[in-house]
């Protein structure tokens, strides 16, 4: 087996930062009036800037393929051309269609030669499940490098326009409409972005990280979904998707909008993911003691002081000095976030030869979990 290295890594945000009073103009008012859900999230999140694929005339600027390719193109240079990369691997949520995949539409903007492609589905776990692919491809000797991606265009799912039949429909039935809470909040939560890294077998580059190892982990099999699109929820907890609706009643409501259980959300996100990160701690024989720099991806800074205390009642505390986090300047870009995250850290110009670093994402939308382990070289 080879060793794994990330030799580079960049990021992509379009734009400029949108802050707290400038979402409702880009996204747009439901119905003409002001949400009454968006303070009270804002609030809760702490986030106070984030990205839009939106000008400031309000047009889409770059569609999620789009966005994952200015990602890509920024890990190049005359050393490492498009043209040189063995493997593209990218993960999304917000995927432009639903076929092609996303990683092949990715290749086409590239428009850089024959290549092996790979498109993960899934929520903020797909951008990880990106890497893992292209980590056990460099790790078993099938490519000598591989470009893996996280990216997310939500603006597009959150725009007033995609909610307008349901309020209309819902206005006819009584006088004050008001969107249901599970789909307004996620309005309020998200950004778009890519991140992207360049995957090789030997420590290049000015601060090359070995990805020490991987693991991924899934509650499905005890819990509904929580956070779903192209689907409505029953009421015994499974999905109806969006191809059993007639076509007719998909705008009515909002079918294709993401949304969100929050209450599943608050019950086990945490307690799962603090679950999780022991199994991958007993599996790898490390503990707390051994991170430097902890990235978890949070949604929202609600979930920071709690996963903290979980943390702690499960007897794997990290101390707060050894947190990194930028939630509250880039926003929730979902499987993008890790990427940026990191690529924050490494130009930060804090690491130094050693430093061990843990990447833990969860996702909602079934509760699953992945996580990375890095050691700088």
């Amino acid at each position: 087996m080879k060793e794994v290295y990330i030799t580079r890594i960049s990021k992509f945000l379009p734009n400029k930062p949108v802050d707290n009073d400038q979402m409702e103009e880009k996204l747009g008012k439901i119905g003409g009036k002001t949400s009454k859900a968006r303070r009270i999230v804002l609030r809760n999140n702490k986030i106070k800037t984030r990205y839009y694929a939106i000008d400031e005339n309000g047009q889409v600027t770059h569609n999620n393929a789009q966005l994952t390719k200015e990602a890509v193109e920024n890990l190049c240079d005359a050393n490492f051309t498009t043209k040189d990369i063995q493997l593209l691997s990218c993960g999304t949520s917000s995927p432009d269609q639903i076929l092609p995949s996303h990683t092949s539409m990715v290749h086409g903007f590239l428009k850089n030669g024959n290549m092996e492609i790979n498109s993960p589905s899934g929520a903020c776990c797909s951008g990880m499940n990106a890497l893992k692919f292209g980590f056990l491809s460099i790790k078993t000797g099938q490519v000598e490098n591989a470009v893996c991606a996280g990216s997310e265009r939500t603006s597009s799912w959150m725009r007033a326009d995609v909610f307008e039949d349901e309020v209309e429909q819902l206005s006819e039935l009584e006088d004050s409409p008001i969107l249901a809470f599970n789909k307004d909040f996620l309005r309020w939560m998200l950004s778009d972005g890519a991140g992207a890294v360049l995957l090789e077998s030997e420590p290049k580059g000015n601060t090359p990280l070995k990805v020490e190892w991987m693991e991924g982990y899934s509650y499905a099999h005890e819990i509904e979904a929580c956070m779903y699109a192209g689907a409505d929820k029953l009421e015994d907890g499974n999905l109806k998707p969006w191809s059993e609706f007639p076509a007719k009643e998909w705008g009515k409501i909002s079918l294709f909008a993401m949304k969100q259980d929050t209450r599943l959300l608050g019950e086990n996100i945490l307690v799962k993911g603090v679950d999780s990160l022991k199994l991958a701690f007993e599996k790898n024989n490390i503990d707390p003691e051994d991170v430097d720099y902890y990235l978890p991806h949070i949604s929202s800074y609600y979930f920071k002081e709690n996963l903290y205390e979980e943390l702690k009642l499960q007897g794997v505390e990290i101390p707060w000095d050894k947190w990194f986090l930028n939630l509250e300047n880039v926003g929730n870009v979902g499987a993008a976030s890790i990427y940026v995250m990191l690529e924050e850290l490494v130009a930060s110009g804090k690491l130094k030869k050693g430093d061990r670093i843990l990447l833990h994402v969860p996702e909602s939308a079934r509760f699953s979990y992945t996580y990375a382990y890095l050691t700088v070289c």
